[in-house]
C-alpha cells in the first residue's frame, strides 16, 4: 500500500476530535450548564469543561499539523503537477490556519469569561441582564464563535475529503498537467 496512512489517520481523527469537541461544548456543555441554579456557577462551569479541553484540542492541533507536514510531502510531486491540487492545498491550508486562529480566540474570550463569572449569567453565551460590558461583550463574541468553530473544521475536513477524492487514479490522470 503506497501513502501514508499513519500521517492520514492522525490527520483526519484530529480534525475529527476538533470538530465533535467544538460541537459538544457549544450543544451539550454549554446547554447543560445553563441549567445550573446558580448564576455564578453557569460560567464558572462551562468554563471549567472547556479548560479540562483545551489540552486535548491543543494536542490535537499540534498533531493535525504534523500530519498535514507528513502528507504534504508525501504529496509533493502530486502537488505540483496535478491540476488543483496546489490550489485546493493552499486553502485547506488557510482554512485550517483561519479556524485554529478563530478556535484560539474563542479561547482567549473563555478565559475572560471565566474571569468575570462572579457576576452571574443565563448560560455559558448569555450575560444576565446587568453584566458588565465587558462579560456582555465576550459572550456576545461567544456565542457567534461556538458555532464558527464546528464550520471552520467542517470545512477542514471537507477539504480533506475533496483531497482524497482527488487522489483516484481517475482524476489523478484527468488531472495531470503536460
Amino acid at each position: 500500500m503506497a501513502g501514508n496512512l499513519f500521517a492520514r489517520s492522525i490527520h483526519d481523527l484530529s480534525a475529527a476530535a476538533w470538530f465533535g469537541g467544538a460541537l459538544m461544548g457549544a450543544i451539550g456543555l454549554n446547554g447543560a450548564t445553563a441549567e445550573a441554579k446558580d448564576p455564578t456557577e453557569r460560567t464558572r462551569l462551562s468554563s471549567a469543561g472547556w479548560m479540562k479541553w483545551a489540552p486535548i484540542q491543543t494536542a490535537a492541533f499540534a498533531s493535525h499539523l504534523v500530519a498535514d507536514l507528513a502528507i504534504a510531502w508525501e504529496n509533493k510531486g502530486r502537488i505540483a503537477k496535478q491540476d488543483g491540487v496546489a490550489r485546493d492545498t493552499a486553502i485547506k491550508t488557510a482554512v485550517t490556519v483561519a479556524g485554529a486562529a478563530v478556535t484560539l480566540y474563542a479561547g482567549i474570550l473563555g478565559k475572560k469569561v471565566e474571569k468575570l463569572a462572579d457576576q452571574g449569567s443565563e448560560g455559558a453565551t448569555e450575560p444576565r441582564p446587568g453584566a458588565s460590558d465587558e462579560l456582555k461583550s465576550a459572550q456576545e463574541q461567544l456565542k457567534l464563535l461556538q458555532w464558527a468553530v464546528p464550520a471552520f473544521a467542517a470545512a477542514v475536513i471537507i477539504l480533506g475529503a475533496k483531497h482524497g477524492e482527488m487522489q483516484r487514479p481517475k482524476n489523478v490522470f484527468q488531472g495531470l498537467r503536460p
